[in-house]
Order: structure tokens, then sequence, then C-alpha cells
């Protein structure tokens, strides 16, 4: 007997709501039927068709073979809409929202790659992060316990392939143990997140460099245990080297990007090839940035740690952030704060470089207009 149509939120057997779009999505009730809907199912539900409805049968080993490939690069889209779309509604701030669309990132990923893959590791995380999340909104009754309980399993699941994986990257070993640290943090140990945010640390030193961005979150995170601590000489060391970091790392960056300018200005519009440039400001790392740098400015505005120069540094890298992502209105008005308050400091060595950045923007906007 075939078994009993399961949920596609919470996989409860009885389901007797039926999606009228793919016909093949199942839910026991309306309102889980439209928080898949809000999440994922409206962005996936005209994909799901070819990937679980009937498949074609093929006569030859060549069609079994192009079918078969064809087939991948949908589940693999599948995962990238799905994976894109969790970490969206994250960054965003609704780890509710997240959940439905990483699970459906997680069940293609076991499909394609096996419940033992490497590959499945940062979903785990994003589904952590987003149950972790969710306890943080709630607080530590109801659903925020049960929460943090779930995310408690998934952190296991993806401990339990990286042990099982002898070659694992340092670089995801380094996730896992940010993920471990911000599960420490929500449950309330503070010592064996510092722990695990250290490991975070060295791991992606070891992997990247000791002056890569990818080192920052380790140490943003550590920072904010510290000032919660009242520890306020460590908290102020780590949320400069935050700073530091992104703005080192962002005026590489901005040469970088007026070198690619130039070269397309100088460029004979004869030219049959054009130069391909690897985009490394992808929306990912430009969110991740705004998100540390904000928080890093409201602690500088706002808190006891009020450096003047570390303010208007973070304020030169935002800036620098919103030209790159070509948010030209924000980054004027955000390098002109850094501007203004660069020039009150004693020692007035970025006023050139944060002058040259609203000269870009200006330039730019005047194109625009």
């Amino acid at each position: 007997m075939a078994a009993a149509p399961r949920c596609e939120l919470c996989r409860a057997r009885a389901a007797p709501l039926r999606c009228p779009g793919c016909r093949l999505t199942r839910y026991c009730d309306v309102s889980h039927q439209r928080t898949d809907w809000i999440s994922i199912h409206s962005h996936i539900c005209h994909l799901l068709i070819p990937v679980l409805g009937p498949q074609p049968c093929f006569h030859s080993e060549k069609d079994r073979k192009h079918g078969k490939e064809q087939l991948l690069r949908r589940q693999e889209s599948l995962i990238a809409v799905a994976l894109s779309t969790a970490q969206g509604f994250v960054w965003s701030g609704q780890p509710l929202e997240a959940i439905p669309a990483a699970l459906q990132a997680l069940r293609f990923s076991s499909r394609v790659f096996g419940s033992g893959s490497t590959q499945l590791v940062p979903i785990y995380l994003l589904l952590a992060e987003a149950s972790t999340g969710e306890h943080c909104q709630h607080g530590n009754a109801g659903k925020g316990a049960g929460r943090l309980r779930q995310a408690a399993k998934y952190l296991s699941q993806a401990q339990w392939i990286v042990l099982q994986t002898p070659d694992c990257s340092a670089a995801l070993q380094s996730k896992l143990h940010r993920g471990l640290g911000l599960f420490s943090a929500a449950e309330g140990n503070l010592d064996q997140a510092l722990y695990h945010l250290a490991n975070d640390v060295y791991l992606a030193t070891a992997e990247f460099g000791l002056n890569s961005i990818e080192v920052s979150a380790g140490y943003f995170h550590m920072a904010n245990i510290f000032f919660h601590q009242n520890k306020m000489d460590a908290a102020n060391s780590l949320y400069t080297e935050v700073s530091s970091l992104w703005h080192d790392w962002l005026l590489s960056s901005l040469h970088r990007h007026q070198q690619v300018l130039q070269a397309q200005a100088e460029a004979s519009p004869f030219s049959e090839e054009e130069e391909v440039i690897e985009d490394r400001m992808t929306e990912g790392r430009r969110e991740e940035g705004t998100r540390m740098l904000r928080a890093v400015l409201k602690v500088r505005e706002q808190g006891p740690l009020q450096h003047p120069g570390e303010t208007a540094r973070a304020l030169h890298a935002l800036a620098m952030i919103h030209y790159l992502g070509l948010d030209l209105a924000k980054a004027q008005e955000v390098g002109m704060k850094a501007f203004d308050l660069a020039k009150q400091l004693p020692q007035q060595d970025s006023l050139e470089t944060i002058g040259h950045l609203l000269e870009l923007i200006n330039a730019q906007l005047s194109h625009t207009t």
C-alpha cells in the first residue's frame, strides 16, 4: 500500500491539501500552505513539475544520459533558488520565512549529492542560524525554545558530516564553529561561544590569511559577546579589527573597480573582445559587510566606545560598499558624514581618500541624471 502523502512543511502524514499549480506538493492545513508559498513555493512551483513529475521514457543510452544531465541541471537550479531565497530572508531579519526555503534546498541537495555530502553542511548551518534567530525573536518559552532544540539538531547533522570527512576544508570547519558559537551565545553559554568563535577565526586565518575579510565575522561576533559582558577593551579592539579588515579590503576593491572603468574607457570601440571581470563584491558579501559595519557604527555612535577616528573609518567603508553596490545616493550621504567627521580629527590622513570617493560618487551621479 502506498504511503500517505506528507505535508511539505511539517512532513506530517495527513496532508489533504494539494497545490493547485504544480499538483505535486501537499499540506496538512491552509496555514502551512500559505507559509510555504510565501517562503519558497511561489518561486519554484513551475520548476517542480519537470523534476518531480513523471519522467519521459528514453529509447537510447545517449538520450538517457542527456535526460539525466538535464534533470541534474534542473535540480541544481532549484537548490540555488531555494538557498538564495532562504539566505535573503535571514539577511532581512525574517528567520521564520527562511526555514521552508532552506528545507527545500536540503531535500534536493540530499537527492543530488547524498545525505552525507559536505554540500549539505552550509544548508544545515543556515537552518540552524534561522532557527536560532527565530528563538531570539520569541524568547525562551514556547516556540522559541522549540526552535532552539531544532537548531541543535541541524548543527549536530552538520558536525557529523564534517567529522566523517577527513579532508574537510578549514573554510567549512570555520563556518561550523561559527554556527556552534552563535548557537552557544543564544543559549547563554558565552564561554563556549567564545571558544567556538576563536576556532572560527583560527581556521579562517589558516584558510584565507590573517588579513582576509573571511576572518571578520568571527571577530565581530566575539566583539558582541565582550560588549555585552561589559569587557570594553576587548570589544573595542575587535570592533576596530572588523572595521579595519573591511576598510582595507574595500579600498582594494575600489582600486580594482577604477582600473576596470579606466580599461573600458580606453578600449577601442571596434574591439571585438570584451574583458571578463570577476565581481568579488557579491550580494552576500555586500550584505554581510553592510550588516557588520552598521552594527559597529551603532556601537560607536550610541554606546560607550566612541572613537571618532574609528567611526570615520567605518563610515568610509560603508560608503564604499554603497558605491560599489551602485546605491549612489546612500554612498554620498554616508561618505559626507565620513568626510565631515574626518575634518574634525587631529590627524586628517583619511581626508584625501574619502574626498576621492566622493568625487567618484558625484561623477557617477552626474552621468545618471
